[in-house]
């Protein structure tokens, strides 16, 4: 009986742990982070950014408001990219703005251009 027991709590206990960790990931809010492989060296870890609660606060709608196109050097309106990696058109070396600066131009930019939102290094490259 009392070996009984002790097998019953032995093996619920595990089931607890693997019950609360899976309630506890899927009460947090889905999390991403802007990671582009083209990256060779890395000065600073991934910058967090929850896509969908940050374009629901910011009011975008549009996806071509961040993931814009350009056709023959202009852009164009109404098209989007977001099935497309930045990387693709813009490179380290080439004609178009380099990779890291398109990154910090989108999001520093809107973010100085509305006065909200992170703008120093720290605060979305968080170590």
């Amino acid at each position: 009986m009392v070996i009984r027991k002790r097998l019953i709590i032995y093996a619920a206990i595990p089931i607890m742990v693997l019950l609360i960790a899976a309630i506890s990931g899927f009460s947090q809010e889905n999390m991403q982070f802007l990671d582009d492989s083209s990256f060779a060296v890395k000065m600073r870890p991934p910058a967090l950014f929850p896509h969908d609660a940050h374009n629901e606060k910011a009011n975008i709608i549009a996806c071509e408001t961040c993931h814009h196109l350009y056709e023959n050097g202009k852009k164009a309106e109404g098209v989007s990219s977001e099935d497309r990696k930045c990387s693709e058109c813009h490179h380290e070396d080439g004609d178009s703005m380099q990779l890291a600066s398109a990154y910090h131009n989108r999001c520093k930019g809107c973010h100085i251009e509305k006065k909200a939102g992170p703008v120093l290094c720290g605060e979305c490259h968080k170590k």
